[in-house]
């Protein structure tokens, strides 16, 4: 399987075999039941050891977007924030299943959407459908438990983090005083006790957290920077435009620009 590039997000799910599976440069080794998150752009190849067996899951943003104009608002709107928590949590490499109670359950999940497609039975799609949502929010399990790394193992600071992933689009809901009073911590001490666990003050860290949401925008989707502004909660797209260069040294529409000149002609292999 060769080098080659996605323009969609990729789960990559290992049946049986072993091998070599380098992901941006970097050689790791897999197995039965190994799952690996890509996005978009990442260059990976396999090297296969014993003949393997794989599981494509891909979607991209008309998927999510069809997700969110589907059914119960609120209920896809909380799956669509677990979705951008996995993209923004960098998790690029290695397996991504560390719980090892959630491996027998994602083998589960895995064969049950083979099952589905090889029988085609009624209601064949919305299944399928309701399996890669399930299974999403396993992987979004497990990243979740990467950040204790992040938090120094603090369960409160963990709990946090997870709170501002889970309401970042709402500006009330990640006020100091609010986040305080829902950890019942003092509102005078929450942004030291914060800093102290993670190393970066509160108030930075949802900032951060905003921009890289932005970043994902920018790169991965046609909204226009006013639509991005209102979804963060900035005050105009001019607000955006003035944080997004003071933290990250350019403006969005260069960085939007230097995506474009960086992007290397895509080679897609039917894997």
């Amino acid at each position: 399987m060769k080098v080659h590039q996605h323009t969609f997000f990729e789960l990559v799910y290992i049946i049986e075999g072993e091998g070599i599976h380098n992901i941006n440069g970097n050689d790791l080794r897999y197995g039965p039941g190994s799952l690996y998150l890509l996005s978009p752009m990442m260059t990976h190849h396999f090297t296969v050891d014993q003949l393997t067996s794989f599981i494509f899951v891909r979607f991209n943003n008309i998927y999510l977007k069809g997700v969110l104009d589907k059914g119960d608002r609120r209920k896809s709107g909380t799956w669509a924030k677990k979705l951008d928590y996995i993209f923004q949590s960098k998790q690029d490499q290695g397996d991504i299943i560390k719980n090892e109670r959630d491996k027998p359950l994602t083998a589960a999940i895995v064969d049950a959407i083979v099952a589905e497609y090889e029988l085609g039975q009624a209601m064949q799609q919305e299944v399928v459908e309701q399996l890669i949502n399930t299974l999403i929010t396993i992987v979004a399990r497990n990243i979740t438990v990467k950040c204790d790394a992040k938090t120094g193992g603090d369960v409160v600071a963990l709990q946090i983090v997870n709170y501002i992933h889970l309401n970042v689009y709402d500006p009330e809901k990640l006020k100091a005083e609010i986040i305080a009073e829902h950890f019942n911590i003092s509102s005078n001490y929450i942004s030291e006790y914060f800093k102290k666990q993670t190393g970066e003050n509160l108030q930075q860290f949802i900032i951060n957290y905003k921009l890289s949401l932005a970043e994902t925008r920018l790169r991965y989707s046609n909204m226009r920077l006013n639509e991005i502004a209102f979804e963060l909660g900035f005050t105009d797209e001019s607000h955006l435009t003035k944080t997004f260069k003071k933290y990250k040294g350019e403006s969005p529409a260069q960085f939007k620009k230097n995506i474009r000149a960086n992007i290397a002609p895509v080679n897609l292999q039917v894997s």
